[in-house]
């Protein structure tokens, strides 16, 4: 067993990491934290019960093909919200990632992970599939299948594919144009000039989401700063990392360095949580690579999600937007970046804007990356639960700044046939700086 590629990759990939791996106690903090312990009881569906299996197939244990390993490896969702209650400190993220490029060595993933994985990493085909998802909801085909389409068998996952494609349109109470017009307010805050700042485009966000991405650059440069076009960006790697494709996650991370490194900016405001930890982390990525470890330190330190920045030094006041929000905090804005305060901030900064965060906010919501389509089952179980938490708050429309989640909670709001919206933090301020006169014809005023 011990010649075996995948142990050995394994081995040696967690021996380079034996001080991530060392300090778990075994204390079992991290178990009611788990979103699949909780609903499965089982100890090898916990933090501890896979770190547990990671050393066992370490120390030439356990098979890192076997089905025990791959199961539990591969059903946790990767939230990382038992970091943060973890006494000892494990980066859990980063062992997990490693476990999952062993388990896919050893035995590659279903044709779904790979095919999407494929696409999102690759900008010739990631355009015209983004291109027909677009096409798709525009036409209406992707509700009307949500809608039609049986909840059983092979249809089950079409049918939530289906139905987050559609969550992805635009809340009806901001479906005003992309170019806007007003008369210029100077608003409550001083707008003197401060840093250059370049926005991640993302590929979903980019792909289905480009309206997020516009009111991010117009709220930035409405609260002063000077938003910089950086091209050539690439897909940020994420979705890679997670699915255990550690090496395309390290080829899309050394594109955008270079391209982010040479647009001079400041900072890198993301406004994807998932794509916003991933970056954080292009240090720990690349650490073992002699030619980019501190080019990814330097790169990663200059990373903020757009509420981060936005909050940092107050908010420019704009118009009333009355409506009733519920927020959910996104797993890799919350747990894995320690960002909490700041999208509440964002959203409480709009005008008679009533915000109420969701029971059990801390909780993830089953999507995780591509989790809701791999897992439908899993996925959707825990995903119902956020569902009845967002319904609780009889809200107007939910906020949460990270697609993924958008798309989740916003599928299970469809399939339940509600009417609450799905929005980002920025959206709706964007919306009440529109209504205040801020912005211009080509510009901010």
């Amino acid at each position: 067993m011990k010649g075996t590629p995948a142990y050995e990759a394994l081995g040696q990939a967690l021996d380079a990491q034996r001080e991530r791996l060392l300090p778990c106690v075994h204390c079992g903090f991290c178990l009611p934290a788990c979103p699949t312990y909780n609903r499965l009881g089982n100890e090898a569906d916990s933090p501890r019960g896979r770190l547990h299996l990671i050393q066992a197939v370490v120390e030439g244990r356990l098979e890192p093909s076997s089905e025990a390993f791959r199961t539990h490896i591969d059903r946790c969702l990767g939230c990382r919200a038992c970091e943060p209650v973890c006494p000892s400190g494990v980066e859990y993220g980063t062992l997990l990632e490693l476990a999952r490029e062993t388990a896919t060595q050893a035995v590659p993933p279903g044709l779904p992970t790979r095919f999407l994985l494929k696409v999102l990493g690759t900008p010739v085909l990631r355009i015209p599939f983004f291109f027909i998802g677009r096409l798709l909801r525009g036409t209406g085909f992707a509700a009307l299948g949500a809608t039609v389409l049986p909840s059983y068998g092979p249809f089950r996952a079409v049918r939530l594919g289906l139905a987050m494609l559609a969550s992805t349109r635009r809340w009806q109470l901001m479906d005003s144009k992309e170019s806007m017009a007003g008369i210029a307010d100077s608003g409550s805050l001083d707008i003197s000039q401060k840093s250059r700042v370049a926005v991640l485009l993302g590929c979903v966000q980019e792909g289905l989401f480009r309206r997020i991405n516009s009111a991010t650059a117009r709220v930035l440069e409405a609260n002063g700063y000077e938003v910089v076009t950086v091209g050539g960006q690439d897909c940020c790697g994420a979705l890679h990392a997670h699915g255990g494709d550690l090496e395309s996650a390290r080829t899309l991370a050394r594109s955008n360095i270079r391209v982010f490194e040479a647009s001079g900016a400041d900072l890198i405001a993301v406004n994807a949580a998932g794509c916003g930890a991933t970056m954080k982390d292009y240090g720990i990525l690349l650490e073992e690579d002699p030619d980019f470890a501190q080019r990814a330190k330097e790169v990663a330190s200059s990373v903020r999600d757009v509420t981060e920045i936005l909050d940092s030094s107050g908010l420019r006041t704009g118009a009333s937007v009355p409506c009733k929000i519920a927020y959910d905090h996104p797993c890799h804005l919350l747990h894995a970046q320690g960002v909490e305060r700041a999208p509440i901030t964002v959203l409480k900064a709009v005008p008679d804007a009533e915000v109420h965060v969701v029971a059990g906010a801390e909780e993830c919501c089953g999507g995780a990356g591509i989790y809701g389509i791999t897992h439908p089952k899993l996925g959707g179980l825990i995903g119902g639960d956020k569902v009845s938490a967002v319904r609780a708050c009889s809200a107007d429309a939910v906020a949460t700044p990270n697609p993924g989640c958008m798309m989740q909670i916003g599928a299970g709001l469809r399939l339940e046939a509600s009417n609450e919206g799905v929005i980002h933090p920025v959206e709706l301020l964007d919306e009440s700086y529109r209504r205040a006169g801020f912005y211009r014809a080509g510009g901010v005023e």
